[in-house]
């Protein structure tokens, strides 16, 4: 697993934004993303594009949790649990 691919607050607002129609800047970090516009299906499709980049995102708990701090936490406990490379310290 490439623990780059993992996105940080940043590139998540910046991946989110055109979905949602918004400057990247306008979504708070606690703003439930559905109630500002995001469907399921979209938030399938993130999960299949970071997938495809070797995140292995779950989309239960992007649901469970639909907002930015739900998503970065969501983020954080896999890159936690990731295993390393070997020879990396």
């Amino acid at each position: 697993m490439d623990i780059t691919a993992f996105p940080t607050e940043d590139e998540l607002r910046a991946t989110v934004a055109p979905v949602l129609g918004l400057a990247p800047e306008r979504i708070e970090l606690d703003a439930s993303l559905v109630l500002l516009g995001l469907s399921s299906l979209e938030i399938m499709r993130l999960v299949s594009r970071w997938r495809k980049a070797g995140v292995p995102v779950q989309f239960e708990a992007l649901v469970a949790a639909p907002t930015l701090s739900g998503w970065l936490a969501h983020f954080d406990s896999l890159r936690a649990s990731a295993p390393t490379a070997p020879g990396a310290a």
